[in-house]
């Protein structure tokens, strides 16, 4: 009754929740947790030679210490870009600057911040989870097609399913364990 030439892509459903995964180690880096970390810049960009640029391609970012992120501005001029970029960005950080180096002394967080940092890092983590909710309906809805064109038996569509629903627990549970970890990193004082 069925074909054989009906194989569900996994490894494209696999790169699909790799891409989550990355998207939410990158939506994390972006969270500060009271430590200095060169990834906290990472979604700054500073608008140099007519176009938004990465901070990390206009100077050079260091951490001295681990309350501080340096950035040795590699162009005179666009210091004030770099600095206006950081002040504008949301990261709740006040540059302080000394020649071409701009240095960001990283606040200690208060307990409230803390707590909404975790919040954040918990809807960060929500999406990801959708976004591989997604990708396992379209893995369902891929053989579930397949068995109403008689591609597939009832018993290698219920094969693939549980191959899919597998994958997709996995996923959420490296994404449950990245954010019980990003929580404990932001609420250690």
């Amino acid at each position: 009754m069925a074909d054989e030439d009906f194989e569900l892509d996994t490894d494209d459903l696999k790169r699909r929740m790799d891409g989550a995964m990355a998207s939410l180690r990158t939506e994390f880096a972006s969270l500060r947790t009271g430590r200095a970390s060169a990834s906290m810049l990472e979604p700054v960009q500073v608008d140099a030679y007519g176009q938004m640029t990465p901070i990390n391609q206009v100077g050079t970012v260091n951490v001295p210490e681990p309350r501080m992120v340096t950035i040795n501005v590699w162009d005179k001029g666009l210091v004030g870009k770099v600095e206006k970029a950081i002040r504008e960005s949301g990261l709740g950080i006040n540059p302080q600057l000394n020649g071409t180096i701009i240095m960001l002394p990283i606040p200690e967080l208060n307990e409230e911040r803390r707590r909404e940092l975790t919040k954040v890092a918990g809807q960060y983590a929500e999406h990801a989870r959708v976004a591989v909710r997604n990708v396992r309906r379209d893995g369902m809805d891929q053989t579930k097609k397949a068995k109403n064109d008689g591609r597939l038996s009832e018993d290698d569509q219920k094969f693939w399913e549980t191959e899919v629903q597998e994958l997709t627990d996995k996923y959420i549970a490296l994404i449950d364990k990245a954010l019980e970890t990003k929580q404990e990193e932001i609420m250690q004082v």
